[in-house]
């Protein structure tokens, strides 16, 4: 079997046997296929797509290119929630704290920023010493200990994924949907989850941008689920706006923080209860949605859940200091504010175009191995639906230069607009498949 055959037989929209993509997988995992012959097959599978089979032989391949956790013996039910990806979405800051206080254990592989979208350990690394490389030994002690654990992928858990992934963002094959639900799936089926929550973004700041592309995404990401025998939740989630104010790594755990504390922006906050609401009930911690909110809220508001992310920080070799005392996080030396040259209903405020400009501005990577700022990126102060006098502040700009801002700024302008007339807010969720 050669490598090109099987390029060329997903180049011509034919599906490839469970053999084919494992010789693919596991060739490229030994180093024995190339990067630019595997960029090759990713983009065909982005132009030509995979059958449900080929997507879950894909998946399975790629979990089982390492090592694959059984953690029955360690903890009763292992609980975890991932997001398709988004602008200012910070949410596993704050679900998993919470829901690893109300208790449920949680051990979570996340990733790093894929194109506009931010990555989770890249907002985490903003704390100076924080460890997102733990051992498969490290990942399942910690675990046991406190019943939480936020890292990456360890070099024996889905080696194919970590490998895959960095390649898609620098070559195009993001939105791929059978490559976004293989490469979530393979992580949770190596990672050994047992309960998984879904946050499949919808809208121009997600890789789906319609609710059908969504859906599609979700079901398939069901139908993995089902085939590998893990219950999966996938909740659809709007992605038109950003989520919360916060854009860029240390700007988001402030506000992670801010939210652990009890405050934080209204819709963020909403979110993030819905979604930890599902995963208590999923993981059998409550009868029904309603009891695992007053749940949560009692862990957010009485500070249980604030100290779970004090646990998580401090198990990870952090500088716990850095979260208790926010004003220590990194900072952008030129901050600047962006007010409204009009009057008027905000009937968009385009997550996308917010997210690339973060990007720009250092809080995200424009090619494979590019350095991450974790001091810039972008407050967002308004949402669809409000009003807006002439004046009031609609983003402040956290830059490394002047130049750096004002451009960001000129960019941020082209990402808002403007009605005469009242416009209705977004909706937070489209709604949930099982």
């Amino acid at each position: 079997m050669r490598a090109v055959d099987v390029i060329i037989k997903k180049r011509d929209k034919l599906a490839l046997s469970r053999e084919e993509i494992d010789f693919f997988v596991q060739g490229f995992t030994r180093g024995e296929i190339p990067d630019y012959q595997v960029a090759a097959w990713a983009m065909a599978v982005l132009l030509n797509g995979m059958s449900d089979q080929e997507t879950t032989d894909l998946t399975l391949s790629m979990a089982y290119s390492g090592e694959v956790l059984d953690l029955s013996g360690t903890v009763d039910i292992v609980v975890d929630k991932h997001s398709t990806g988004g602008v200012g979405d910070k949410t596993t800051l704050v679900v998993e704290p919470a829901v690893a206080a109300c208790g449920l254990k949680v051990g979570k592989m996340s990733g790093r920023g894929l194109g506009f979208s931010g990555g989770t350990l890249d907002k985490m690394e903003s704390i100076p010493g924080y460890r997102t490389d733990l051992s498969t030994a490290e990942f399942m002690s910690q675990l046991k200990s406190i019943g939480l654990v936020l890292t990456g992928q360890s070099a024996d858990l889905a080696p194919a994924d970590g490998k895959l992934y960095a390649l898609r963002d620098v070559t195009g094959t993001v939105p791929s949907k059978p490559l976004i639900a293989s490469s979530i799936m393979s992580k949770k089926i190596a990672g050994g989850a047992q309960v998984i929550v879904l946050d499949v973004k919808v809208g121009s700041g997600a890789f789906m941008e319609t609710l059908q592309d969504a859906r599609e995404l979700a079901r398939l990401m069901v139908a993995i689920g089902r085939l590998s025998e893990r219950k999966v939740i996938a909740l659809l989630s709007d992605m038109n706006q950003p989520l919360g104010e916060a854009v860029g790594n240390a700007l988001e755990v402030r506000e992670a923080v801010e939210t652990l504390h009890g405050g934080g922006p209204a819709d963020f906050r909403e979110h993030c209860l819905v979604v930890g609401s599902h995963l208590l009930v999923a993981g059998r911690k409550a009868k029904d949605l309603n009891q695992a909110r007053v749940m949560l809220e009692k862990a957010l508001a009485e500070g249980q859940a604030w100290e779970k992310f004090r646990q998580l920080v401090i198990a990870q070799g952090g500088d716990v200091s850095f979260v208790d005392d926010v004003e220590k996080l990194p900072r952008a030396p030129v901050i600047q504010t962006l007010p409204a040259d009009r009057s008027g209903w905000l009937s968009q405020v385009n997550a996308r175009t917010i997210g690339e400009v973060s990007v720009t501005l250092g809080a995200g990577r424009e090619k494979k191995g590019d350095p991450i700022d974790h001091s810039v990126g972008i407050m967002v102060h308004r949402k669809v639906g409000e009003y807006v006098e002439q004046g009031e502040p609609l983003f402040t700009i956290h830059a490394r230069s002047v130049e750096e801002a004002e451009a960001a700024a000129e960019r941020l302008s082209g990402a808002l607009q403007w009605s005469k007339t009242p416009v209705a807010p977004l909706p937070l969720f489209y709604g949930v498949m099982e």
